[in-house]
């Protein structure tokens, strides 16, 4: 039924409301602002320098020649129009859902999932903590991304509550086959792995399974038309019940399906949640992208790749720190890896702390010691995973090259 979640919605009249739109800090104001407490924040974050190198950043597929195929920016703008057809339809608050939307795949790294992965067993390996994107996206937008104030200070982006929450609490599986907000707000630093918890907005639920919703379908379109999927293509006919001879399966229909099977049979009382049919259709989905894209041996090669170029820069960085001072330890990368070495500098000087950081026009906070090697490890997992494919095999080149 439309707008069955209305009196839930994210709103001034929910119970929530001055918890959704707390603020680590106030935000300055202008008399003449005109936006709303999620408007600032969608304009912030489309701002952001990481919202900006989603568009070089590998969703599934790394550098495909096909302008057509997925990237990560093309993804969580996928995830922002199925969210706002969700809650557009629900009666639910389509501000925050675009919102949480751009911002919800910031924390990723360079080559996706692999990427990730690579980080996490770095980051176990020398901090004894995993790297997950989730946290990561977390830790951007409250510690690393950096927009002018109006007054041309560097400030922290400082976003409200409801959106950080959006981000670390969007992915997981959705284990059962229905998805309530958690009551509590909680404090963001005790999620200690991902899915921890339940969202605690009905919006930041919407986008959970917005964003499986965006990518099972699109996954195997780009897949196909990669060719991946050329032997394995009776059984996805057959696995979602089409009729070959017809052409109709694509992902305009995928996404129709589950979007209106969604809204058809949620509730406030039951929470977001799909017939039995069209839930197991999504794990079924799931299962054969696994088996036939996300494992195929077609992606391995590239994988390799990958763990070879983030490996190799991370070691080059750590290899350097001299046990003193962070600043003095990166001069050592000047003479072979200057792109390096100016990219890491500038990193450094926006984070730690020195004299007169006032006097640069940076206000926001001070993350690291610079006497402290898991400092400076930390930075260093940091740095890597803001940069683009691009980048990163830009500086791998360098490192490698003579």
């Amino acid at each position: 039924m439309k707008n069955l979640f209305k009196n839930h919605s994210a709103l001034p009249s929910n119970p929530k409301w001055e918890n959704i739109i707390t603020r680590q800090s106030p935000l300055y104001t202008r008399d003449t602002d005109i936006r709303s407490e999620f408007e600032r924040d969608y304009t912030r974050l489309i701002h952001s320098n990481s919202y900006k190198r989603l568009k070089h950043k590998t969703q599934v597929f790394f550098s495909p020649e096909n302008d057509h195929i997925c990237t990560r920016i093309e993804h969580v703008t996928h995830v922002e129009s199925i969210s706002y057809s969700i809650a557009n339809y629900l009666g639910l608050n389509t501000e925050l859902t675009k919102a949480i939307a751009v911002a919800h795949d910031l924390g990723h790294s360079p080559f996706g999932h692999t990427g990730e992965k690579i980080l996490s067993k770095l980051s176990q390996n020398d901090l004894g903590i995993p790297f997950w994107h989730e946290k990561n996206g977390l830790d951007f937008v409250d510690l690393i991304d950096l927009l002018e104030d109006n007054e041309k200070y560097k400030q922290n982006i400082n976003l409200t509550y409801a959106i950080r929450d959006g981000i670390i609490s969007h992915c997981g599986e959705i284990d059962e086959n229905s998805l309530k907000p958690r009551k509590e707000a909680i404090d963001l630093a005790c999620y200690e792995k991902p899915n921890q918890y339940a969202p605690y907005t009905w919006e930041a639920c919407v986008i959970k399974i917005a964003d499986k919703i965006s990518y099972i379908g699109r996954d195997i379109e780009d897949a196909i038309t990669l060719g991946i999927l050329d032997t394995h293509l009776d059984e996805l006919y057959e696995l979602l019940n089409y009729n070959r001879k017809d052409q109709k399966l694509n992902n305009s229909n995928i996404i129709h399906y589950l979007v209106n099977n969604l809204c058809e049979h949620s509730s406030p009382e039951n929470g977001l949640c799909f017939s039995d049919d069209a839930y197991n259709l999504i794990n079924k989905i799931k299962e054969f992208n696994y088996k036939n894209i996300y494992y195929s041996d077609r992606i391995q090669p590239s994988n390799r790749y990958f763990e070879l170029v983030l490996n190799e820069i991370y070691a080059t960085l750590k290899s350097c720190f001299n046990g003193k001072d962070a600043f003095t330890s990166v001069t050592t990368l000047q003479k072979f890896y200057p792109k390096l070495y100016s990219g890491f500098l500038d990193f450094l000087y926006s984070y730690f702390n020195y004299p007169d950081r006032e006097k640069l026009h940076y206000k926001n906070r001070v993350l690291f010691d610079s006497s402290s090697k898991d400092d400076f490890c930390k930075a260093i997992l940091y740095f890597i995973s803001g940069m683009t494919d691009n980048y990163a095999i830009e500086i791998y080149n360098e490192i490698i090259g003579f």
